[in-house]
């Protein structure tokens, strides 16, 4: 057919808005940008992160960037961790290529000696009264950081601000083995963290457009719910799969510690009182365009089975496929890293359509903005240790209980109310000890399904 006989006629003109469609450029500063001196930068650097494996960590330092700083990460021949400028105040040499001592590190070019906290211990060849000036006046940059259960954890904030390290419930379950690993991004830190308050993207993106990445049942478009509590939020979702109803919660504490489910314990076809999440994990900037998320992978009867516990178990935990895949499988077959790197490097939120769905991303926007700006306003921004008291309570897992549907009607609003329940339930037990509480959480539980759906429609 020649180009003169085409039918034209057939592209309908009110449509096809490819031209008209204008686009906003430029992403949302405030939240996005997170180096040295911007107000989400500040706001992070004011609470402790993971910042790398401690198996990383061997006899030479290792070159890191974090929260936009060139940084250099070791170990010294003491133990000790360090985390400290890149460069060497002297002449600017790279610490990368520097010695770990006994005591600190030393840097290649001219062999002065920084200790862990920066402090110069030795400049050789110097005159005795100016090495004693110089170890009196020069410091290398040092941030605070140390060792827990196979992650490295650092804080890159003002010392007069630092707060308590924040322990967590989940640090120190019973009978749960943790196994540190990471996650790499190509994007924006908050692509990344967003996810985690989107529970309707996994009915989707690891269920019905992708192959099943977890079970059959998280294809199921359940009832959405969305919790804020001070600093922690939670976005359930609560599934019919045949008599049993799985209630699902993934949940945030600001500013970037997130839990969900187990991804492959439950698939809602049985009983579960009261599981926990598959990882417990941090979404940690590296730069503008970089993200690195630092986690452990909980196995044990209440998190994943024992039998993912292998070398890429972690991998698909953290999202349903192996990380380093062929291009073209990776278009067939998305995950988290394709859905949130395929948005670019930096999104820009001006250019979204936010939806009812939406709803958990919303409220987790607006309250970072808040704490930011209550930062830039020369305040300290919240922190959990200042709300509870420790170990820090938390709520990302899964419940399955056998509570058949009532008649024939939506059974959205029941499911709703479920889904209150069973996070009061949770919410209640917050200050009894781990046996206690998984309990009384427990007992409470199996209380409801004895009563059934239709006692809730009661209430």
């Amino acid at each position: 057919m020649s180009t003169s006989s085409l039918e034209l006629e057939a592209f309908d003109r009110s449509g096809y808005a490819g031209y008209d469609t204008q686009l906003a450029a430029d992403p949302d500063e405030e939240l996005t940008r997170i180096g040295p001196g911007t107000p989400a930068g500040e706001y992070l650097r004011r609470y402790w992160h993971p910042v790398a494996l401690g198996r990383e960590l061997g006899e030479r330092p290792v070159a890191t960037r974090i929260l936009g700083e060139d940084l250099v990460l070791f170990r010294d021949r003491g133990g000790r961790v360090g985390l400290v400028h890149r460069r060497c105040p002297h002449r600017r040499a790279s610490l990368e290529f520097g010695t770990c001592e006994e005591r600190g590190i030393r840097c290649c070019y001219h062999g002065w000696h920084f200790d862990v906290d920066g402090a110069l211990l030795d400049a050789p060849g110097q005159p005795p009264e100016a090495k004693a000036r110089l170890e009196a006046r020069v410091r290398l940059g040092a941030y605070p950081a140390f060792e827990y259960q196979g992650l490295v954890f650092a804080y890159l904030g003002p010392m007069r601000e630092m707060p308590r390290f924040p322990v967590y419930d989940a640090f120190e379950l019973p009978d749960m083995e943790r196994v540190p690993y990471k996650a790499p991004f190509r994007c924006n830190w908050l692509q990344v963290l967003d996810a985690i308050v989107d529970p309707i993207h996994t009915s989707f993106l690891h269920s019905n457009i992708s192959r099943v990445q977890f079970s059959v049942g998280f294809g199921e478009v359940g009832q959405m719910d969305y919790f804020e509590r001070g600093m922690w939020f939670a976005g359930t979702n609560t599934r019919r799969v045949g008599d049993n109803v799985w209630f699902r919660a993934n949940e945030l504490v600001l500013p970037n510690f997130t839990q969900a489910g187990a991804a492959f314990a439950a698939d809602g076809t049985k009983q579960r009182y009261y599981g926990r999440s598959a990882f417990t994990r941090w979404v940690v900037p590296l730069d503008d365009e970089d993200t690195m998320c630092y986690a452990w992978a909980n196995f044990g009867e209440r998190g994943d089975p024992p039998e993912y516990n292998t070398p890429e178990g972690p991998e698909l935990i953290e999202q349903g496929e192996i990380f380093d895949r062929p291009y073209e499988e990776r278009q067939r077959f998305p995950a988290d890293a394709e859905a949130t790197e395929g948005m670019g490097r930096i999104t820009v939120h001006a250019n979204e359509h936010l939806a009812p769905s939406d709803k958990g991303v919303a409220l987790m926007r607006r309250r970072l903005r808040e704490e930011i700006r209550r930062v830039a306003a020369g305040a300290s921004p919240m922190h959990a240790t200042e709300t509870q008291s420790s170990p820090l309570p938390t709520y990302g897992g899964d419940t399955v209980l056998t509570m058949p549907r009532v008649g024939n009607g939506d059974e959205s609003a029941l499911l709703s109310r479920l889904a209150h329940r069973l996070m009061e339930i949770q919410y209640a037990a917050d200050r009894l000890e781990e046996p206690e509480r998984v309990a009384l959480v427990s007992r409470e539980m199996r209380e409801l399904e004895k009563r059934g759906l239709g006692a809730l429609a009661e209430d």
